[in-house]
């Protein structure tokens, strides 16, 4: 699909920028923990997490880095845009390069993240009833499934 590419190693500094600022814009507000969004949350280790299993990212491309999905069997991992590039379709063309190429099935979205479940729900994807806590948190994520 024209623009998305496997993400090489140049571009885990990016792909951890673009994931960096997502979190701080849309996460931090439901989960108030400075502690880990401006401590933890650091472009180095991030980078150095993703190391170990780059094949899983891909990136949209068109000449500058300005978004990722991380794709794992038929599951999305993850999925960020640039915040100040949303609504360029560009999280579109990367789901659909995923259910194209991977055939992906399924993904986990934080339950109080409605516009994100609004949007994968355009792609055919339906919660279930199937729910866990984030992480260290008492937030549900939501299973959703094509």
């Amino acid at each position: 699909m024209k623009n998305i590419r496997k993400a090489e190693y140049s571009d885990l500094c990016r792909i951890a920028e673009i994931e960096i600022f997502n979190y701080r814009l849309y996460f931090y507000p439901i989960f108030l923990n400075d502690e880990f969004y401006f401590g933890e949350l650091q472009v180095r280790p991030l980078m150095k997490k993703y190391e170990d299993n780059l094949s899983e990212f891909h990136v949209y491309d068109d000449g500058v880095i300005k978004g990722f999905i991380q794709i794992r069997d038929d599951e999305v991992v993850k999925l960020f845009v640039e915040p100040v590039l949303h609504n360029r379709k560009i999280g579109s063309k990367l789901v659909e390069y995923a259910i194209e190429e991977y055939d992906v099935r399924k993904l986990w979205a934080l339950e109080k993240n409605k516009k994100a479940i609004a949007f994968y729900e355009r792609f055919g994807f339906k919660e279930t009833e199937e729910k866990k806590l984030e992480e260290g948190t008492e937030e549900n994520l939501v299973l959703l499934k094509r």
